[in-house]
Protein backbone atom coordinates (compact mmCIF):
# COMPACT_ATOMS: atom_id res chain seq x y z
CA UNK A 1 0.00 0.00 0.00
CA UNK A 2 1.61 3.18 -1.32
CA UNK A 3 0.76 6.82 -1.69
CA UNK A 4 2.20 9.41 -3.36
CA UNK A 5 1.82 13.20 -2.54
CA UNK A 6 -0.74 15.19 -4.14
CA UNK A 7 -0.31 16.61 -8.05
CA UNK A 8 -1.89 20.29 -8.17
CA UNK A 9 -2.26 21.59 -11.96
CA UNK A 10 -3.23 25.22 -12.65
CA UNK A 11 -4.96 26.90 -15.80
CA UNK A 12 -6.69 23.75 -16.46
CA UNK A 13 -9.86 24.82 -18.51
CA UNK A 14 -13.42 23.01 -18.30
CA UNK A 15 -12.30 21.87 -21.97
CA UNK A 16 -8.72 20.04 -21.13
CA UNK A 17 -10.62 18.86 -17.84
CA UNK A 18 -13.26 17.42 -20.20
CA UNK A 19 -10.59 16.02 -22.55
CA UNK A 20 -9.06 14.73 -19.83
CA UNK A 21 -11.48 12.84 -18.43
CA UNK A 22 -12.77 11.28 -22.48
CA UNK A 23 -8.57 9.99 -22.11
CA UNK A 24 -9.30 8.15 -18.98
CA UNK A 25 -12.33 6.69 -19.68
CA UNK A 26 -10.84 5.41 -22.62
CA UNK A 27 -8.30 3.70 -20.26
CA UNK A 28 -10.99 2.47 -18.43
CA UNK A 29 -10.69 5.08 -15.34
CA UNK A 30 -13.87 6.62 -14.49
CA UNK A 31 -13.22 10.26 -13.85
CA UNK A 32 -17.13 11.16 -13.63
CA UNK A 33 -17.28 14.65 -12.35
CA UNK A 34 -15.87 17.01 -10.70
CA UNK A 35 -14.24 15.08 -7.57
CA UNK A 36 -14.22 11.50 -6.71
CA UNK A 37 -11.72 8.71 -6.31
CA UNK A 38 -11.50 5.63 -9.10
CA UNK A 39 -9.37 2.62 -8.90
CA UNK A 40 -7.91 0.03 -11.59
CA UNK A 41 -5.70 -2.67 -10.74
CA UNK A 42 -4.87 -2.01 -7.56
CA UNK A 43 -4.29 1.84 -8.00
CA UNK A 44 -6.88 4.08 -6.26
CA UNK A 45 -6.75 7.62 -7.44
CA UNK A 46 -8.29 10.46 -6.17
CA UNK A 47 -9.20 14.32 -7.95
CA UNK A 48 -10.63 17.30 -7.39
CA UNK A 49 -10.97 19.59 -10.15
CA UNK A 50 -12.39 23.66 -10.08
CA UNK A 51 -13.99 24.76 -12.92
CA UNK A 52 -13.86 28.49 -11.22
CA UNK A 53 -9.88 28.53 -10.43
CA UNK A 54 -8.73 26.20 -12.90
CA UNK A 55 -7.18 24.02 -10.51
CA UNK A 56 -6.99 20.22 -10.56
CA UNK A 57 -5.76 18.06 -7.93
CA UNK A 58 -4.76 14.44 -8.16
CA UNK A 59 -3.66 12.40 -5.95
CA UNK A 60 -2.85 8.29 -5.54
CA UNK A 61 -4.31 6.93 -2.71
CA UNK A 62 -2.80 3.65 -3.12
CA UNK A 63 -0.87 1.31 -5.16
CA UNK A 64 0.11 -2.39 -5.11
CA UNK A 65 3.29 -3.66 -3.89
CA UNK A 66 4.62 -3.81 -7.62
CA UNK A 67 3.55 -0.40 -8.93
CA UNK A 68 5.87 2.44 -7.67
CA UNK A 69 3.76 5.44 -6.57
CA UNK A 70 6.71 7.68 -8.82
CA UNK A 71 5.24 5.70 -11.65
CA UNK A 72 1.87 5.98 -11.13
CA UNK A 73 2.77 9.87 -10.65
CA UNK A 74 4.40 10.01 -13.80
CA UNK A 75 1.21 8.57 -15.57
CA UNK A 76 -0.78 11.34 -14.82
CA UNK A 77 1.24 13.97 -15.29
CA UNK A 78 1.49 12.37 -18.74
CA UNK A 79 -2.21 11.95 -19.51
CA UNK A 80 -2.77 15.49 -17.78
CA UNK A 81 -0.39 17.30 -20.08
CA UNK A 82 -1.63 15.38 -23.39
CA UNK A 83 -4.74 16.76 -22.37
CA UNK A 84 -3.55 20.43 -21.83
CA UNK A 85 -1.19 20.70 -25.13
Amino acid sequence: MAQSEPQVFMGVSSEQFARLSVKAQAAGIGLNGNSGTTSKFGVEVEWNYSPETQELTIECLNAPFFVKPEDVDAKIRELVNESLG
